[in-house]
């Protein structure tokens, strides 16, 4: 049975997957030891929010998720793993 979604769905879906996509792109810079950890929370963090169908939640959570990549990217520079 296919969900039926309509433009803002897809849009917030796409969103989604871009951020997840940025952040695994984002642990590649980690140390090679730390990566594991760091994708497996990543992967559960999304997997935690994955029912959720409130569009403003579902906003909020893209924002903060984004906000926390900015901060784990600019740890990765100050620690000398640049891209």
């Amino acid at each position: 049975m296919a969900l039926a979604f309509d433009l803002q769905d897809f849009l917030i879906r796409a969103r989604v997957l871009k951020l997840y996509r940025q952040a695994l792109r984002v642990t590649r810079r980690a140390p090679v030891d730390a990566r594991g950890e760091l994708r497996t929370t990543i992967r559960q963090e999304m997997e935690n929010s994955r029912d959720c169908n409130d569009r403003q939640k579902i906003r909020y959570l893209l924002s903060e998720g984004r906000e926390r990549l900015k901060r784990l990217d600019e740890m990765l520079d100050m620690q000398g793993h640049p891209e």
